[in-house]
């Protein structure tokens, strides 16, 4: 088997270095933070591609690193109940389930402060490889490169310099806020459910996860909400990823960086539009981030004995709460078909490209079609079956 790079160590990079140190290749993980990652404690729903490795492999059981909600509930602006049906989620933090599967993986293999600076690859061929270059000079050999850079990859702006991501016309605000804080009527409200509200042109969601600390205990728990508006291209939306210190941020405002201007006409939004359990949330988030919501379609994926997986390749919109879902579905396979080819890289990448490209069109042109019903084109309905999450399709 091959000796692989894994460039980017988030939960699809570390996802793949796993299931690929179990497949028989020599993995290192190269991370450019310099301290192990950490993600301020965003939500995240959690597909059976996201939990495969912890469950098959790990030894966890969904409980051990997930909130379940029984329930998906749409409610009025007056707070009324709007629609409801019985449903299963399961939903985690960021920080769960990347502190869980890093400690699966081999410590001495996790690599931090490594920037990869370039990378030249062989054709492909018996006994070719590649030559990755560090910011500091230092080179490293390998059979494989995998790009898990995400959004921003630097591998997918080499190889496919003509690939830019695409704008979908809104944003995303994000935040948590301690459970136990809130009133007990808003506890109640929206502790058992994915609770969402349709307003004009926009949809807000809201789900318990686990606290910082990893508890699922009702009280000690986060509520995570995920509020898509629209914000025209040009001054105004400038003006929302532009940080206190004056930068203009491309894909996302970190947790205490957007301006007080900002998050000021956020929450008086809130608190004129949105049901008063929601409002209570939003308003009381101290520090709401922001990200665009962009289209990154790209027409390869694997490069000689190079490859991009998860957002590096398909960056697709959050509707279908199936991005870490797709990384991780992506290192499955990549692990499958190498064993399947017995460690021949190039064989192997083009039968693992085949499979993951019609996966990510599928996932992009779904998502796509779910953002623009709400925010566009007015079909976004309570109890529409397509709404409910999955990677495959809904629901799977």
């Amino acid at each position: 088997m091959p000796s692989v790079i894994v460039v980017g160590g988030s939960l699809g990079g570390l996802t793949t270095a796993l299931v690929l140190r179990d497949a028989g290749c020599d993995v290192r993980v190269l991370e450019r933070s310099t301290a192990a990652l950490q993600a301020r404690g965003a939500g995240i729903a959690v597909l059976d591609a996201t939990m495969r490795y912890l469950s098959e492999r790990g030894g966890y059981r969904h409980p051990d690193v997930c909130s379940s909600t029984d329930w998906i509930r749409y409610l009025h602006a007056d707070g009324s109940l709007q629609h409801e049906q019985r449903h299963r989620y399961w939903f985690s933090s960021w920080n769960t389930i990347y502190r869980s599967l890093l400690g699966l993986f081999d410590s001495d293999r996790y690599l931090l402060g490594r920037e990869m600076a370039g990378f030249d690859s062989a054709d492909g061929g018996a006994g070719g490889g590649v030559s990755v270059t560090l910011a500091d000079g230092v080179r490293l050999e390998a059979d494989l490169l995998v790009c898990a850079d995400g959004v921003g990859s630097m591998a997918r702006a080499r190889l496919l310099p003509e690939v830019a991501p695409s704008y979908a016309g809104y944003v995303a605000w994000r935040g948590t806020l301690a459970e136990g804080s809130l009133r007990p009527a808003t506890r109640k409200a929206l502790g058992d459910a994915l609770t969402y509200q349709l307003l004009d042109s926009s949809h807000i969601l809201v789900y318990p996860i686990p606290g910082l600390d990893g508890s699922r205990t009702e009280g000690e728990r986060l509520i995570n909400i995920v509020w898509y508006v629209n914000v025209a291209a040009g001054g105004e939306l400038d003006r929302i990823m532009t940080d206190r210190r004056g930068v203009r941020r491309a894909v996302s405002l970190p947790p205490g960086a957007a301006t007080d201007e900002v998050v000021a006409q956020l929450r008086q939004a809130a608190a004129a539009s949105l049901a008063r359990p929601i409002a209570e949330v939003v308003c009381a988030i101290s520090e709401p981030f922001v990200q665009v919501v962009c289209d990154i379609d790209v027409p390869r994926m694997a490069f000689g004995r190079v490859c991009l997986i998860g957002d590096a390749a398909f960056a697709v919109r959050p509707h279908a709460a199936a991005g870490t879902a797709k990384a991780a579905d992506d290192g499955w396979a990549l692990a499958e078909e190498l064993s399947a080819a017995g460690g021949d890289v190039p064989a192997a990448l083009a039968r693992w490209e085949r499979r993951q490209l019609e996966l990510g069109r599928s996932l992009l042109a779904r998502t796509r079609e779910i953002g623009d019903s709400s925010q566009f084109t007015g079909t976004f309905r309570p109890g529409d079956p397509r709404l409910i999450f999955g990677l495959h399709e809904p629901g799977r």
